[in-house]
This record gives structure tokens, sequence and C-alpha cells, in this order.
């Protein structure tokens, strides 16, 4: 059963940090992208970064460059989101999702989930 289990949400001041992980399980991950969504309350789920299987790519949406570094450690199978200089902009569930080949920006495209957690950014 795949598996994908994220964690390190909490509430944070704007412009503040937070590092997100998502540890993924069940089957071998070998030339699978991961990529990091949001979504805030009553909005749709948005694209915000992900990464190549072999970590070589990244891709980022314009409101987080700069700002949000997306690794993985493949020995351990865990991708990682840091995020600085947070906004109240940011707040939102984030979940980590992953699918065979490139990276897609396009959430269906996706065919494993996390459960998501939450990033909360205010004073």
């Amino acid at each position: 059963q795949v598996q994908l289990v994220e964690s390190g949400g909490g509430l944070v001041q704007p412009g503040g940090s937070l590092r997100l992980s998502c540890a993924a399980s069940g089957r071998t991950f070998i030339g699978y992208a991961m990529g990091w969504f949001r979504q805030a309350p009553g909005k749709e789920r948005e694209f915000v970064c992900g990464i190549s299987w072999g970590g070589d790519s990244t891709y980022y949406r314009d409101s987080v460059k700069g700002r949000f570094t997306i690794s993985r450690d493949i020995a351990k199978n865990t991708v990682y989101l840091q995020m600085n200089s947070l906004k109240p902009d940011d707040t939102a569930v984030y979940y980590c999702a992953s699918r065979r080949g490139e990276i897609a920006v396009v959430a269906t495209l996706y065919d494993y989930w996390g459960q998501g957690t939450q990033v909360t950014v205010s004073s």
C-alpha cells in the first residue's frame, strides 16, 4: 500500500520559516516525480513546486520562487519543502503528491497523495 505522509506544518509569523517533509513508502519511487500542492479555504488546489526523480530538475510557481526550495533524499524516500519569508497568502493545507514521469503542474496527473499538513501564517 502506497503511503505519502506529510509533516512539519504549523503556525508561523509572517517572515518566518517552516520545513515540510513527505515520507513515501509502499513501493519503489524510481522514475517518479514529486510535487507539492496547496489548497486554501474556498480555493482550488494549486501547484506549488515539483522535483524530478533524480532531483536535477525543479519547477516553482512564480509566487514562491526565491522563497521556497524543494529537495529530495532518494535513499530515505523523502521530499522536503523549505519555506522562507512566509506570507499570510501562503496559508493553506499543503499536500505532497507523486507521479510516474516528469513534473506536472496539474493535480489530476498525480497518482498518489498524502493527507496534507496545515500551514498557517499569521501574526
